[in-house]
């Protein structure tokens, strides 16, 4: 059938073409799920079931789990034990828990501070499902007084370094060819530390998550997407060059420090956070070089004040809003999302950067491998990496 034949049907018989293959599947689906083929092979086994602690609050009342079932029918919990003893609790919202559904479990048990306590939950068909608090401490309440300390923490770990390291955009600007490339390249090199650092945090947290999210397929999968697009917007109107590829990275950072944010924010609503001086001072030192990193393709351009403000929020700013975030509804499959589309996003920055740079270079088969390319990315990994061990505790 010719290209002409196709474009000649009316559009009502389009229509139909498939209107009607869509009536014979949900057809058949019907009919296979009211023929139920597998019930002959029933032997009265129990269905299968799963449940996992997505998160933890311990408190005056005593101790709270938010749980998500993942089975392949409705759960019911029938029995909380807590140390070997069964406890009393209510379930909010009542029921049975259907398949990817959350719940929260009420557990009025006088915890012991600095102890450790493992929670047991039964359900009807007798499977268990155990979980461990390592060691009990109070979980921080959502005051308007923890959210600004959070903000604060935010701004000294995410905002000021950025701004701190875009100081040195005066500096920058005298130096030559070799010294454009340098810099360059260890804005890819320190966006290397990072995305491997995303994606392993990512892969890590998934893991963490119910199994109905498919954890390591959605972060390569969000990765991928996040990619994908962004490189579609960034190629929209040709190759983004100076101040629009500065957004560019600026953008890459601050959705990875959304995702630090959300750890930090996360540890704080688990009551684990033990941010000393020493630390904060290692997140501050460790993202200093992303605003060097920000202000690189800057150096041929004439950005304003408002430019450097806007670059600095857009990279820092993330931080205090993954802190709240993490804080109030803290679960490990949404960071873990939040991480992916950073990853993918840092790799379209990657990807521009080294565009741009073989692009500013008249021997463009050679650019990559000249010592002052080289020396740069080696360069960012290296600091990236001995700044991340002061951080990493």
């Amino acid at each position: 059938m010719t290209d002409q034949t196709q474009h000649s049907r009316p559009p009502m018989t389009r229509l139909l073409l498939v209107l009607v293959p869509l009536a014979v599947m949900l057809g058949a689906f019907v009919w296979i799920a009211s023929l139920d083929p597998l019930r002959g092979f029933n032997n009265g086994a129990p269905p299968v079931e799963a449940l996992t602690v997505e998160r933890t609050i311990l408190d005056g009342s005593g101790i709270s789990l938010s749980v998500r079932a993942g089975g392949s029918e409705a759960m019911v919990v029938a029995q909380v034990a807590v140390d070997d003893a069964y406890w009393t609790f209510t379930q909010e919202p009542a029921g049975p828990i259907a398949r990817g559904e959350a719940v929260w479990l009420r557990i009025p048990y006088p915890w012991v501070l600095g102890e450790a306590h493992h929670v047991n939950l039964l359900t009807n068909t007798g499977a268990t499902f155990g979980h461990e608090i390592g060691v009990a401490v109070s979980t921080p309440s959502p005051t308007w007084g923890q959210l600004r300390l959070q903000a604060v923490i935010g701004a000294i770990v995410g905002l000021l370094p950025v701004a701190l390291g875009l100081m040195f955009y005066p500096a920058m600007k005298g130096v030559g060819r070799s010294g454009m490339n340098f810099l360059l390249a260890l804005t890819v090199g320190l966006l290397a530390f990072l995305l491997i650092d995303m994606t392993a945090e990512a892969l890590e947290l998934s893991g963490d998550a119910a199994a109905i999210f498919q954890g390591s397929a959605m972060v390569w999968l969000a990765a991928l997407a996040s990619f994908l697009l962004l490189m579609a917007i960034g190629r929209w109107r040709g190759n983004p060059e100076g101040i629009a590829l500065a957004f560019y990275i600026a953008l890459g950072i601050g959705l990875h420090n959304f995702g630090e944010g959300l750890a930090i924010g996360g540890a704080f609503a688990a009551g684990s956070a033990g941010l000393g001086t020493f630390l904060v001072l290692g997140f501050a030192l460790h993202n200093v070089t992303e605003g060097i990193g920000i202000a690189a393709p800057m150096l041929r351009a004439r950005p304003t004040l408002w430019i450097f403000a806007a670059l600095t929020l857009l990279a820092g700013g993330p931080a205090v809003l993954g802190m709240w975030a993490g804080s109030l509804a803290y679960a490990p499959q949404w960071s873990a999302l939040a991480l992916a589309v950073g990853a993918g996003a840092i790799l379209q920055v990657m990807v521009e950067v080294s565009a741009y740079l073989v692009r500013q270079n008249p021997d463009r088969q050679t650019a990559l491998i000249s010592p002052s390319v080289l020396a740069g990315f080696l360069g960012g990994i290296a600091f990236m990496y001995a700044t991340a061990a002061l951080i990493k505790i």
